[in-house]
Order: C-alpha cells, then sequence, then structure tokens
C-alpha cells in the first residue's frame, strides 16, 4: 500500500494486488488485483456508519486520475446529503424481476391483500384474466427487467409491441383439443398497460420502487363499440336456437335467459335456486362484478323458471352435463347458436346485455331504472326502495322482457317458441 496524489505514473508502476490511496482527498483510490487492469474506486462511510467500496471505473478513457478524482468529489458530495450510492448499486443488482413482482402481486391477490376499489377482494374470474395477460404479453416482454430499470419509455414501447402483434402465438394446453390463441392488438394493449400500473402500485406499496412508470402513458382508446341487436337479429337469434341441434338444452334456455333479463353470462351460469325468491318476483346475487345485487325478474321469467327441474337449492339452475359443474364452454355453445341463426360474428353474449338496456331505454325507462334492472353499477334493490318503487321496477322488467320475447319469436317457428319458453324436456 503507497499513498500519494494519484497521477499517471502511479498507475503504471501499480503492483498486483496493492493499492494507492489519494493525498487530496480521502477515500479516494486507484488499486490493482491480479490482472494488469487498474480500477479507480472511493471508501466511504453512510450516515449510519456503514462503510462502502464504490469501484468509480476502470484506468482508460474516459476515466484519468484527475477525472476519477472529480467523481469521487461528486460521489462524496451525494454521501453528504444522505444518500448511499454504492448500496444503491448493490440494491439494483439485487432488484427482483418484473417476472418476480408479477408472481408477488398474484399470491399476494390469490390470498385476497389485494381489494378493489370497492374493498373486496378480487374474484378468481379476474384473477384467471391478470394471469393470462401477464403470461401472454407482462412476462414475455418485459419479464427478465429489473424492477427499477423500467421506466416510461419502456411502457410505451410495450404497449405499442402488444398492439402490433408481437406477442401473438398460438399453443397446445393441456386439456384435450383446447389451445391458447394470444392476438395482441389495441385492446390488449390498452387493458394489459392498465394491469400493469396496478402491479407497479403494488410494487410501490411494497417499497420496491418509488414511482409507477405507466403514470402518463397515454394508452389507445378501448374500442368497444356498443353493439345491439336490432328487431330482425333478434329473431335470427330465436331461429338458431331452433336450429341449433345436438345443443345441451340448458345452454339454449341460458342464451334466451340472458337476452330477456340483461344479466351478465357469469351471473347467471353462476345462479342457484337458492338465490331465487320466485315469489317476491327477485333474484339475490351476493357476489357480481359490482358486488352484492338484487334483481327483479319479469314474470314470464318467473313463469319459465318455475319449469326447470331441480331437486335442491344448492343446484346451479343453467347446470352443465357434468353434474354440478358450470357450464364452461358456454361461449363456444353461444357461438354455435349464433351461426346458426346466422347472426354477424360481432354478437357476444355481452351484446345481449346491451341490446336489452337499448330495448330498454326505447321503451322510455330511466337510466337509473335501466341500471337497476341489469345490475350495472351503482344500481340495486335496497331498503331505499318503497314498495312501489319494486312495483314499478317489476313492471319496467315485465314491459323490456315481454317485448324482446315478441322479437325474438316473431316468425319463428314452434319449435323456436317452445324454446324461447326455457323449455328442457328430456333433461331429467
Amino acid at each position: 500500500m503507497i499513498t500519494g496524489r494519484i497521477g499517471i505514473k502511479d498507475i503504471r508502476n501499480l503492483g498486483a494486488d496493492s493499492v494507492v490511496w489519494d493525498a487530496g482527498l480521502p477515500g479516494f483510490c486507484a488499486r490493482r488485483r491480479k490482472s494488469p487492469a487498474v480500477f479507480y474506486a472511493l471508501k466511504y462511510r453512510t450516515g449510519e456508519g456503514r462503510q462502502r467500496w464504490h469501484t468509480i471505473g476502470r484506468h482508460g478513457a474516459p476515466w484519468t486520475p484527475d477525472a476519477a478524482r472529480d467523481e469521487a468529489r461528486c460521489i462524496l458530495s451525494e454521501v453528504v446529503k444522505g444518500r448511499d450510492p454504492a448500496g444503491e448499486k448493490i440494491t439494483k443488482r439485487h432488484a427482483a424481476t418484473i417476472a418476480e413482482l408479477c408472481d408477488r402481486y398474484l399470491e399476494a391477490a390469490t390470498q385476497g391483500r389485494l381489494l378493489t376499489r370497492r374493498g373486496a377482494s378480487k374474484k378468481e374470474s379476474t384473477l384467471a384474466t391478470d394471469r393470462s395477460r401477464i403470461e401472454a404479453h407482462i412476462k414475455p416482454l418485459l419479464g427478465d427487467r429489473k424492477i427499477l430499470e423500467v421506466n416510461r419509455q419502456d411502457i410505451e414501447k410495450f404497449m405499442h409491441d402488444i398492439a402490433a402483434g408481437v406477442t401473438k402465438r398460438r399453443s397446445r394446453l393441456a386439456k384435450p383439443r383446447a389451445a391458447s390463441n394470444v392476438k395482441g392488438g389495441r385492446g390488449a394493449a390498452t387493458r394489459t398497460v392498465g394491469l400493469l400500473g396496478a402491479i407497479f402500485s403494488y410494487a410501490i406499496r411494497t417499497g420496491l420502487r418509488a414511482d409507477n412508470p405507466v403514470a402518463g402513458v397515454i394508452r389507445f382508446a378501448d374500442g368497444k363499440r356498443e353493439r345491439r341487436l336490432s328487431d330482425g337479429e333478434y329473431k335470427q337469434l330465436g331461429d338458431g336456437a331452433a336450429l341449433s341441434e345436438g345443443i345441451w338444452p340448458y345452454a339454449i334456455s341460458v342464451i334466451i335467459f340472458l337476452a330477456m333479463t340483461g344479466w351478465r353470462s357469469g351471473e347467471a351460469l353462476n345462479l342457484r335456486w337458492r338465490d331465487l325468491d320466485l315469489k317476491r318476483h327477485v333474484a339475490r346475487l351476493a357476489d357480481t362484478k359490482t358486488g352484492a345485487s338484487t334483481r327483479p325478474l319479469s314474470l314470464s321469467a318467473v313463469q319459465e323458471l318455475q319449469k326447470l327441474p331441480h331437486s335442491g337449492l344448492d343446484d346451479l339452475v343453467f347446470p352443465s352435463s357434468r353434474k354440478g359443474v358450470v357450464m364452461s364452454g358456454f361461449p363456444s355453445l353461444f357461438e354455435k347458436v349464433a351461426r346458426a341463426g346466422r347472426l354477424p360474428r360481432d354478437v357476444t353474449p355481452h351484446v345481449l346485455r346491451h341490446s336489452f338496456a337499448s330495448v330498454a331505454a326505447d321503451l322510455g325507462f330511466s337510466e337509473l331504472t335501466i341500471a337497476v334492472l341489469i345490475g350495472h353499477r351503482g344500481g340495486s334493490i335496497t331498503s331505499r326502495y318503497t314498495h312501489h318503487a319494486d312495483a314499478v321496477l317489476l313492471t319496467a322488467a315485465d314491459q323490456v322482457a315481454a317485448r324482446i320475447a315478441e322479437m325474438i319469436s316473431n316468425g319463428a317457428s314452434e319449435e323456436a317458441d317452445n324454446i324461447v319458453r326455457l323449455s328442457v324436456r328430456g333433461v331429467a
């Protein structure tokens, strides 16, 4: 170990496993291990008294003795202000990756430690969607990046890559004949960036990062088109139900039920007999997208629900072919019915929901009434409603359902009429 003001001559004469300390700047040194390379470094103590070594760089352009000394002075000024540059480098080097952050986020959400805006845990269906977006887009594009490395420019590139189809792929799943079809596109990009923003918010709450790089990123417009069925398309829906040979009868029943109630498909598929009070013409759903919800049921819906067979209150109202299991194949069954009726490809179960609301608006009902009928956010039957208000809502449900049933059965065959009445003949 030698001491002096570090110069080029000192660097050239520095032997193996030796260090030269700068006489003019405490803690600044040049050292060499066994290789010919010489590195400039700074030794300092943090405000908590912890000793640190901070490597400035290897001798050679741009690091000369004078340039390295100036850098050491800058580092010491940051130390005086309370920073720990060497500690920050260590933290960054050992920081978790985005993939690890996603895994922690999902674990916390699954355990119910992440609450929605309504103060409730995320639903399993929402978690399944989150997992899908993480595996399809976030991990492939950002998974190996460190949490602290990602900035707003990275997020913008990430969004545009998804929109351009960079993550597009099709792969087989473990289930027979099942496949994962990742398409990408602007809608997927916008929603995945929204999820990524929530994941970085979790990183902030857990101290893994101080800021959210998603903040300020301008996303694509969602591009949702509020599609509704025309009168003729309602008739096509009824015809498709009548012409769908070999389709599970309860699938056809739930399609017509959705058309005449405006419910979300998941709400109908998970509906159990214990949720129904057919005498009062209401359904009480304990867990929906917007929380607990009580829905008025039209007279025609009640009459047809009473005809459906069941053996217990815990039975599903619209069961699958496998006993006690929710009808997971409903989307594909809906597509078959829509194809049979020659409906456009953009007709989905959600279109039935929006169409119900549109028919209600056509009949002159208020937004609040429509919100209650379909269980929209902010709409529910509570103790604040009087019996007269409940009667008004039930009348509204009757009128809307009757109008939709009329359009579905308009000119349809007798067989279609039977399906409209939720017939499930032949099902035990």
